[in-house]
């Protein structure tokens, strides 16, 4: 199954949504909340390819028995984000699809998503190379719809847009982007050494480098949550993005990596080293426990400067 993306003016073939192999990585699910997620794929995509990451206390395949059209990969062990969505990809590659769409566990698609992202996908081509395409996702705590990012400086800029707009954009999140298998395998698989936090703004910085865009399609909705907590903010409206002590080591170490990286945008790097110091003095002066989420963070400002990459280091207490 060669993937159908025309190039050039003129009219096309059409999105045929048969042709997408969606990929849900899993770790600890909330099994309604994944079950919610895997019926609003099932009916959009020709299969789903379930790799679940290690779970506890969660058997998944048992979880999803007697729903059709999903392939459930069990790992033993937590092998990481970026490895679980290659051996997931390489699964969607053997079985001759010719998109992805890449998943949370806990993102739920609108009816008709996939549809309007591959339409999208399909048109754009017709002009140039794009990399993958994005839907437009409410936070399902705050309700707050996410825009579409451009980098600048000394801010990025956000971007909502609205009905019928196609945002071109510098980054799109991991989750309900729709990628051509033709795209994979020219920018390359996810960096498993990051292992996660960041994987999709490497592999968009890659697919920027080598020609590809990247657009955010405003008619194509799904709830999404980013981070384990939402806390209101007088000068944020989308709210102040808390997340978990031990993932506060991979956002600082692998940004500092990325800051090292020849494809990686000066602007971005520009303007983000003042986030991260932002970040940091944020999670270490008003964030319980504060002292857990400092030395986390040091740990990995202090491995990402020394190019260590990997999963989590031990950590002693």
């Amino acid at each position: 199954m060669n993937p159908v993306i025309p190039q050039g003016p003129g009219p096309g073939p059409t999105f045929d949504a048969s042709l997408v192999c969606a990929v849900i990585v899993t770790y600890g699910p909330e099994p309604d909340l994944l079950r919610r997620v895997v019926d609003s794929v099932l009916q959009q995509v020709g299969h789903l390819v379930v790799f679940d990451n290690g779970s506890t206390g969660v058997d998944v395949d048992e979880l999803l028995a007697g729903k059709g059209g999903i392939s459930v990969v069990a790992s033993a062990h937590n092998v990481g984000l970026g490895s679980a969505l290659n051996r997931a990809y390489e699964q969607a590659q053997a079985l001759g699809f010719a998109y992805v769409l890449l998943m949370d566990q806990d993102s739920v698609l609108a009816p008709g998503m996939v549809d309007v992202l591959g339409t999208a996908l399909i048109e754009l081509a017709r002009a140039e190379r794009v990399a993958a395409v994005g839907p437009q996702f409410r936070d399902s705590r705050s309700g707050m719809l996410a825009p579409f990012v451009r980098f600048g400086f000394p801010f990025n800029h956000k971007l909502r847009g609205g009905a019928g707009q196609r945002i071109s954009c510098d980054f799109l999140i991991t989750s309900g982007s729709l990628v051509p298998m033709s795209a994979l395998q020219a920018i390359g698989a996810m960096d498993e050494s990051l292992f996660i936090d960041n994987l999709d703004m490497d592999w968009c910085f890659r697919a920027k480098r080598h020609g590809y865009s990247l657009y955010g399609i405003c008619d194509a909705q799904m709830t999404h949550s980013i981070g384990e907590e939402l806390l209101p903010s007088r000068t944020k409206p989308d709210g102040v993005i808390v997340h978990k002590p031990f993932r506060l080591y991979f956002i600082m170490r692998n940004r500092v990596l990325l800051y090292g990286r020849t494809y990686t945008p000066r602007v971005w790097i520009a303007q983000d080293v003042p986030r991260l110091l932002l970040k940091l003095a944020g999670n270490g002066l008003f964030l319980a426990p504060r002292w857990i989420r400092l030395r986390f963070m040091l740990r990995g400002l202090w491995d990402g400067l020394r190019g260590k990459a990997g999963p989590l280091p031990p950590v002693n207490h």
